[in-house]
């Protein structure tokens, strides 16, 4: 099938880094698509090399020369232009219109997902939007996995990567990738006292450290941007990852190493039940849950030590639930398979 993605980036590039790892995986599946997009920039670093089967273009204003693709996926409401509305609303064969929704556990994704949404106005009325959630459990839309995520993993040589980066292999390596954490400060605290390597990724990450004063001791290593295939291997390579957003993650997940997420902070304090549904899926010790508090600003920034104990207990927790996803069809299979039902 041919496929347009629709992406607007609000912040961060974490919707274009979605995007694109969604492209990649459809088009190595075998598929033909095209990244609508109204700030690509973030690629030059994300995906260097592109990817064949996947054409990028800018946000269009027009309908494509050569029609729409069989499906049409709108990434988090971005809403499609005037005129492909128009287009939808006209076709004797629409497209299949999927609206790929943003991640959470909590209950209210089982029960939306894959329900339609017929428009009842406008340009495309009669026409039919179909909400696709990405999930954690069998009932929800899956996880991005690409088929050969496992085999690279398993041939990645962590001591010959932690040697390329100056670390060695007994060292304790902790990666940042983050906003601005209300614990960053016990953070380095704890991360000095335990002699370990911070291994800060640029941006907001590296600017928010670069703000706050250093512990004595604190061993601290700044990176550079990296491919996507790049920051899976970091994620793999280290003994605490602190991710943010919802593509890191993922990615921490499939890593199967403790990890220590920032949710993206909302006005309305919303994103304190979507934590909390996380928290709870992930089965997190209570550990996990207090750490996870104060590093997202719901206690205060109070950290315990990083101890072998600790790191330890969030492992087995994490890799539990990575079996557990394991065991579940990825997003990218089962969409496929929706699209072609709706079609």
């Amino acid at each position: 099938m041919t496929w347009d993605i629709l992406c607007r980036v609000v912040d961060n590039h974490g919707d274009l880094g979605v995007c694109w790892r969604l492209a990649a995986d459809l088009a190595a599946r075998g598929e033909q698509v095209h990244l609508w997009c109204d700030d690509a920039s973030a690629l030059a670093w994300m995906a260097p090399q592109g990817r064949a089967g996947v054409q990028v273009h800018p946000w269009p204003q027009a309908t494509p020369a050569g029609g729409l693709g069989e499906v049409v996926v709108e990434a988090f409401g971005c809403e499609p232009p005037m005129a492909w509305l128009q287009a939808f609303g006209q076709a004797a064969e629409p497209p299949v219109w999927i609206n790929l929704e943003y991640l959470s556990a909590e209950a209210y994704v089982a029960r939306c997902h894959a329900l339609p949404s017929p428009l009842m106005a406008g340009p495309a009325a009669g026409r039919t939007r179909w909400f696709y959630y990405p999930g954690f459990t069998p009932d929800t839309g899956g996880l991005l996995r690409e088929p050969d995520l496992l085999q690279r993993q398993a041939a990645f040589d962590g001591p010959a990567w932690r040697r390329q980066q100056g670390l060695a292999a007994g060292d304790l390596v902790v990666s940042l990738f983050c906003y601005e954490p209300p614990a960053l400060s016990a953070l380095l605290q704890r991360v000095a006292m335990a002699g370990a390597q911070l291994l800060v990724t640029p941006g907001r990450a590296s600017a928010a450290v670069r703000a706050l004063p250093h512990p004595p001791g604190l061993c601290l290593h700044w990176l550079a941007p990296r491919p996507q295939p790049e920051f899976d291997a970091l994620l793999w390579a280290c003994d605490l990852n602190c991710v943010r957003g919802e593509d890191s993650l993922v990615r921490a997940l499939w890593a199967g190493q403790p990890l220590v997420w920032q949710i993206y902070p909302q006005d309305d304090g919303a994103h304190h039940d979507k934590l909390q549904a996380f928290l709870d899926w992930l089965q997190a010790p209570p550990s996990l849950h207090a750490f996870h508090a104060a590093w997202n600003g719901l206690a205060a920034p109070e950290l315990p030590p990083l101890s072998a104990a600790l790191l330890g207990e969030w492992r087995a927790c994490v890799q539990a639930a990575r079996d557990r996803l394991l065991a579940q069809p990825d997003l990218v299979s089962q969409l496929r398979d929706f699209a072609a039902e709706k079609r």
